[in-house]
């Protein structure tokens, strides 16, 4: 596994030890699923993909829901496909909560209750779904940490959970079992200086503009099927650009929005990784660390072929 913030240079590390290693790369990341989310998402090139397989890009439409039960599902029988033909396969990506559902499995959480989503819906038309990420953190700070304050159907689901069962949503998620006898050995890039890793989020999107995510944005818009508040729309970038196209604000404030948003992205990521013991930590910016990470890997590719 690599895990990592966005921007933090995955990609080219996971390209780096394909040059060494026979790996297959599953992606683990919320936005590359989808269709036609391709420069927003930083899906790797084609001939990015030429260079070593990828799995989970491009599987749903942006009309679809992908949740993390179906992430861990996929990624599952992707493994075990991956094994037989005698490669090894590397997750990479940086939506922690899919990670998590593979290496903890899935809770069973209390059942949907369509009228009490609708009264948190209301409550969120009336207040915004800021207040309500306020009112989460007041009953679950763990889950509210992870999330960012527009996380319309994470904030819903969170409340709906507590206010069903009186008991915080991250509670339940702690009472799991992976349900699978795989071990993962699990590394993280985790950039020491933030400030040269929030100069890289800027930069990088910058360079999406450039590449055209405004227009792959509009495309989108033109579907006419879609809504601000599916999945695949709430992507940072995405959401921001959607917006602007909507008339809420100026180019030049969706832009800074989803600078801010990925900053904000990029901090409950690292969040997550270092409230966990368990993930081995690599800073990308540091001399010599991708050689290291490489030999680890390397071990672990010895030790699955004897």
């Amino acid at each position: 596994m690599l895990a990592g913030p966005t921007a933090s240079g995955k990609t080219a590390w996971a390209l780096a030890l394909a040059e060494r290693l026979p790996i297959e790369i599953i992606s683990v990341d919320s936005a590359q699923v989808y269709r036609g989310l391709d420069i927003g998402a930083a899906k790797p090139s084609v001939a990015e993909r030429a260079r070593v397989r990828h799995h989970l890009l491009d599987i749903r439409d942006p009309a679809e829901h992908y949740s993390a039960g179906d992430f861990r599902r996929d990624a599952l029988a992707l493994i075990a496909e991956i094994r037989s033909r005698g490669h090894l396969p590397l997750l990479v990506g940086g939506t922690m909560l899919y990670f998590n559902a593979l290496l903890k499995g899935l809770a069973r959480l209390p059942a949907a209750d369509p009228l009490l989503r609708r009264a948190i819906d209301a409550e969120a038309a009336q207040l915004g779904w800021p207040q309500l990420h306020e009112q989460l953190a007041a009953v679950d700070p763990v889950l509210a940490a992870r999330l960012a304050p527009q996380d319309a159907q994470r904030i819903q689901r969170g409340l709906e959970v507590y206010r069903l069962s009186g008991r915080p949503l991250s509670d339940w998620q702690a009472d799991t079992d992976p349900g699978h006898a795989y071990r993962f050995v699990r590394t993280a890039l985790v950039p020491r200086d933030r400030g040269a890793l929030h100069a890289a989020i800027a930069q990088r999107f910058d360079q999406m503009m450039e590449a055209g995510l405004l227009s792959e944005v509009a495309q989108l818009a033109a579907r006419g099927d879609l809504v601000a508040d599916l999945p695949a729309l709430r992507a940072v970038g995405y959401r921001q650009l959607w917006a602007h196209l909507a008339g809420e604000y100026s180019l030049e404030e969706a832009i800074s929005r989803a600078v801010i948003a990925s900053r904000q992205l990029a901090k409950r990521q690292l969040t997550w990784i270092n409230a966990d013991p368990g993930w081995q930590r690599f800073d990308p910016l540091a001399k010599g660390s991708v050689e290291v990470w490489m030999a680890t890997m390397q071990t672990v590719w010895h030790h699955a072929r004897l």
